[in-house]
């Protein structure tokens, strides 16, 4: 039986999955990092809770682990064997070389957002679809691009940060990306003490307000979830997917999304070309990371087998 490890590296926990080619997860564990993780001192760490994590998923496995994945937020290198940038976060994860501290031949390392990608993609409801736009709704907005059935990585593997579009020109709110007025800043958790004027500390809270009829969390969601829907429709126009995907904390306010949000798509998206944009919630939610950093890892393994 062929099977993978996928570990998803996050400031808050490490997530691990012993996967196998069906995309089963047949066993995973969670624990915090316990970290400072702006330390450099404290990284070590979080470094040895991964490499724990990666004995004790072998250890569970009936059979030889055949890859290995990692998901972590910032860019890949071109060879996808660490992290290259990730300014002011995890300190002492840029450049770090994972096959090194794991002791493994190669250990496959990729974006978060697009390992939220591949997990839908291979496993989930993207499966058998060519073409996905993928966005992970949380403290800020990810994202992710299928074309033809591979992961988009772009120039300098930065392709797929979709949250950092501009949506409007004017505003004096740089992301970390220097991009004003962007769907990260529009809708994402990060800014929402800004955005709701210090009313809403959390988009849970927000949206509980809006649906108890709260005029001003009303005005302050929908008008989030408008620019969510330009966003999405601007995608549509540049790149036609199949498919969108939704994932992340947010889409767990259900209807309080999806409704407006496509009343919203309806008034906005390209209607003479006789297509209307199909979206989809994610199936996977807090294991995402995990299964999509091993179904990477399989991936590359299918590519090396074949060559």
């Amino acid at each position: 039986m062929t099977t993978a490890i996928g570990i998803d590296l996050g400031g808050t926990n490490i997530k691990g999955v012993l996967l196998n080619a069906d995309g089963e997860v047949l066993v995973q564990m969670v624990q915090k990092t316990e970290a400072n993780i702006g330390s450099n001192a404290e990284s070590k760490h979080w470094k040895n809770i991964v490499r724990q994590m990666v004995v004790d998923l072998k250890s569970k496995s009936l059979h030889p682990v055949n890859a290995i994945g990692l998901a972590a937020p910032g860019l890949p290198n071109e060879g996808n064997s660490a992290i290259r940038i990730l300014p002011e976060r995890l300190t002492g994860l840029e450049n770090f070389i994972w096959s090194d501290h794991l002791e493994e031949k190669e250990v496959w390392v990729i974006n978060d957002a697009h390992a939220a990608l591949i997990a839908e993609a291979e496993f989930g409801v993207g499966k058998g679809i060519n073409n996905i736009v993928m966005l992970t709704l949380g403290t800020g907005v990810g994202g992710g691009i299928l074309i033809n059935g591979e992961l988009y990585q772009g120039n300098f593997q930065m392709a797929g940060h979709l949250g950092h579009m501009t949506l409007d020109v004017d505003r004096d709110d740089p992301g970390i990306t220097g991009m004003p007025g962007t769907l990260e800043n529009a809708i994402g958790n990060a800014t929402i003490l800004r955005r709701s004027f210090g009313k809403f500390k959390s988009t849970k809270a927000l949206v509980e307000a809006y649906e108890k009829g709260d005029t001003f969390a009303t005005y302050v969601w929908l008008n989030s979830v408008r620019k969510l829907a330009l966003g999405l429709c601007s995608l549509s126009n540049l790149l036609s997917p199949d498919l969108i995907i939704l994932g992340g904390g947010i889409t767990k306010t259900g209807d309080s999304l999806y409704v407006p949000l496509a009343d919203f798509i309806a008034v906005y998206e390209w209607k003479n070309v006789g297509k209307k944009s199909a979206i989809q919630h994610a199936h996977y939610n807090d294991l995402a990371g995990a299964v999509g950093a091993a179904g990477f890892a399989l991936a590359k393994l299918r590519k090396k087998v074949l060559m």
